[in-house]
């Protein structure tokens, strides 16, 4: 029998090689990390942890042989060598922060060996450096222009966090100061504040009166939702949301078991006030519930 071929029409042809081409994929770099040798990687590990404050940690073998810190997009590896610790020893990792001083002071708190405090520098970042227990340094950095233009007044000496429930005329008291307009009847707005988990509620010790909140929501077990931060405008930039903060995160710390799923949503803008307790960014989805659509 005569050989059969296919037909193609050329002009199907052309287009099919074209789109190949197109949907090729570029190469591109998305991460770094550096992979310092040192002598003792859990002990290494232990100290970015405890020390350095790093909260991700991680090692691999018994005895661990390799390892891992990470911190929101910082992440270093650690490898056991003796020999290659010894020899590069004075290795240095440049850390860009955020919120910079409150960082120095943390390690000053947690006796961290800081060997140049942290000083304006020339090139236009503000800068520290801490020598860590294998002899290597980190430097800690920020533009100087990102501290400027977020400056706080001190805690007034008048406020106080407490946990306790808020009354559904202090929630919209709160919530008008900020300007989110509630159209919730009074029923479904004391229904959410039933739901909630813990408040956490700066209150004017002289007055009495809640000048800022923090909702946290959930299941209780497995997931936690920190809602509603708010802090009457007569008090921002006093430091009064992030005592709120810290407020949330010590009973988080103290009833969120182990591997529990804390979240929240926010612009931008406020990513910084909300890494200080240690939110990272995440890529997600979700649905507002809006029935006239249905």
């Amino acid at each position: 029998m005569p050989e059969t071929r296919a037909k193609t029409r050329p002009d199907i042809q052309t287009k099919a090689t074209m789109q190949t081409t197109e949907i090729q994929p570029e190469p591109f770099i998305s991460h770094a990390e550096p992979v310092l040798a040192v002598n003792d990687v859990a002990a290494t590990v232990k100290y970015w942890h405890e020390v350095l404050g790093f909260p991700g940690h991680w090692t691999w073998g018994t005895p661990p042989n390799h390892g891992g810190v990470n911190w929101h997009g910082a992440f270093i590896q650690f490898s056991r060598n003796a020999e290659a610790a010894e020899r590069l020893r004075g290795q240095c990792v440049w850390l860009r922060v955020k919120n910079i001083r409150e960082l120095y002071q943390v390690h000053q708190e947690l006796r961290a060996e800081i060997i140049m405090p942290l000083a304006k520098q020339p090139w236009g970042f503000e800068e520290y450096v801490v020598k860590d227990l294998n002899g290597n340094y980190v430097t800690f950095a920020a533009p100087s222009s990102s501290e400027s233009g977020h400056k706080s007044e001190p805690l007034p000496t008048a406020v106080r966090v407490v946990g306790r429930m808020l009354t559904i005329a202090e929630y919209r008291h709160l919530a008008k100061s900020v300007g989110w307009a509630s159209t919730q009847p009074d029923e479904l707005l004391q229904k959410k504040l039933d739901a909630t988990l813990f408040i956490a509620v700066a209150e004017n010790a002289e007055t009495g009166e809640a000048i800022g909140c923090a909702l946290v929501l959930g299941d209780g077990i497995s997931f936690f939702y920190i809602k509603d931060v708010m802090v009457h405008e007569e008090w921002q930039r006093k430091k009064v949301g992030s005592v709120i903060m810290k407020e949330v995160k010590r009973w988080l710390d103290a009833n969120a078991p182990e591997g529990a799923l804390v979240g929240l949503f926010t612009a931008e803008g406020l990513a910084p006030f909300y890494r200080q307790t240690g939110f990272g960014q995440v890529f997600g989805m979700i649905r507002i519930m809006d029935r006239s659509q249905l």
